[in-house]
């Protein structure tokens, strides 16, 4: 359907109110940010915007306007299918859109349409592609109602709880990713960790993605060379959490069509079949602080406070179940191994790397947890560390001591698999009580869909195996 008839069916005709107006879906800063965004629009003469969500997988989904038809969007938003927050990895629908409403939501019967609502504090030029800018939005039903499955707004209702308590979430990125070429080879015969000598044959990507991730505005610290070739980091300051998550997807996006354009492959799974490489993380770094004084929630004297103690403990004890949110794919489970620099057991310690929680500053500041894996949705992903920290707030969960051998002491294990972390997630009552049951179901239906798939695929593993043997 072209933009112009999306626009009249959502009523932003001469003299009407607009979608976005009507059902009041911003606040001033939209609408100062929507006004700013015009004047950039015509002062550097942009003539496209990518307007773009998040979906269920963290992966962008959108369609790209022209200046006119996205002038109207900022009053009407414009409209998408909503089978697209009913697909699982493959991009195959995951529950049968024709029949009866996907978890009991009449908004999302038919395939038809959900509204994308820019949100304009989130605008931004690209540098790379000509003339064309780039916004996420929300997505909301035809009557206005916020989609229940928009991961964006899940995120947003956990800061909500954390506002009416007086706090606000900070969360500092940590991402790792491979670099190849597009057959899959290696750019690099690097292998150790911060080498220079391994880095600096990579001078030109490192540029490139140091220019375009700065001209985003996102908050660029340091591009590393990793432990692994062709493995590469990108640090970034510490943001407000719901501002981080946003940086996340633009980032990996942003990396991804960068180095396409280069003639490489940036891939943000965890564990490519690829000779000699490492797995990939994902470190979230948080930290509560109080709002308006912005005073860390977590310190207290020179070490830990009682609700930093608690909220890490919060974080171990729903760990398992948390898994589905922080490791989404069933990749990411081959990167828990032992002495790997990545957890393969439910811990914490002090500055030490290969617990699962680490406790980071002098004195302590906040905490790492490092069980993540780089294509994990940030929304889903920090608003699970939320439900969990807060419960151990809330529960006064006691904290055992710190660890100082991760990978030798009898602490429970990470799970070994999504088909066992699915398991967990729907074992810990936690979740479906502080994200929705209908949004651990939703995630659990998708995921179980993608584990089915899984299964049912021939490996190279069982062919070498069985084939000439059997």
């Amino acid at each position: 359907m072209p933009p112009s008839e999306v626009v009249d069916l959502l009523g932003t005709g001469p003299g009407r109110a607009g979608f976005i107006e009507r059902h009041g879906l911003w606040g001033d800063a939209q609408y100062a940010a929507a006004a700013q965004a015009q004047r950039v629009i015509d002062e550097r003469g942009i003539e496209l915007v990518r307007v773009c969500f998040a979906d269920q997988h963290g992966l962008l989904r959108g369609k790209t306007l022209t200046r006119e038809a996205f002038a109207a969007a900022l009053r009407g938003g414009t409209a998408a299918p909503s089978s697209l927050v009913l697909k699982e990895m493959s991009g195959r629908s995951a529950y049968p859109v024709f029949d009866a409403p996907a978890l009991g939501m009449a908004g999302l019967a038919g395939a038809g349409d959900i509204v994308l609502v820019p949100d304009p504090t989130t605008f931004r030029v690209l540098p790379w592609a000509p003339r064309t800018a780039w916004v996420l939005s929300d997505i909301h039903l035809r009557d206005g109602a916020p989609v229940t499955l928009s991961t964006r707004r899940v995120l947003r209702a956990q800061l909500d709880g954390l506002a009416l308590r007086g706090l606000e979430l900070v969360i500092g990125l940590e991402v790792e990713f491979h670099v190849l070429t597009p057959a899959g080879e290696r750019l690099d015969g690097g292998g150790q960790l911060l080498l220079q000598d391994d880095v600096d044959p990579l001078d030109d990507l490192v540029q490139v993605l140091r220019d375009g991730l700065v001209a985003l505005d996102l908050p660029l610290l340091s591009i590393e060379h990793e432990m692994g070739p062709s493995q590469l980091e990108v640090t970034f300051g510490p943001q407000a959490a719901l501002r981080a998550a946003d940086d996340m997807v633009l980032c990996r996006s942003a990396i991804k069509q960068l180095c396409r354009r280069h003639g490489l492959h940036a891939t943000f799974m965890c564990r490519p079949a690829v000779d000699g490489l490492m797995s990939s993380g994902w470190h979230v770094h948080q930290s509560l602080v109080e709002s308006g004084t912005g005073r860390n929630a977590f310190v207290e004297g020179d070490g830990l406070s009682d609700v930093g103690r608690a909220y890490m403990a919060g974080l171990l004890a729903h760990a398992r179940g948390a898994a589905v949110f922080t490791t989404p794919t069933v990749n990411g489970y081959k990167r828990y191994r032992p002495m790997s620099l990545a957890p393969d057991r439910i811990c914490w310690g002090e500055d030490n790397k290969g617990a699962m929680v680490r406790v980071v500053g002098e004195p302590p500041s906040h905490l790492e947890n490092r069980s993540a894996e780089p294509a994990a949705n940030p929304y889903l992903a920090i608003a699970a560390q939320i439900v969990s920290g807060l419960d151990g707030v809330d529960s006064e969960l006691e904290l055992a001591a710190p660890t100082l051998r991760p990978y030798a002491d009898e602490a429970p294990r990470l799970p070994t698999s999504l088909m066992e972390a699915l398991d967990e997630l729907e074992a810990d009552p936690v979740f479906a009580a502080g994200l929705g049951r209908d949004v651990v179901e939703w995630i659990a239906h998708l995921k179980r869909a993608e584990v089915t798939r899984y299964l049912e695929a021939v490996t190279d593993w069982e062919q070498r195996e069985y084939y000439e043997l059997l």
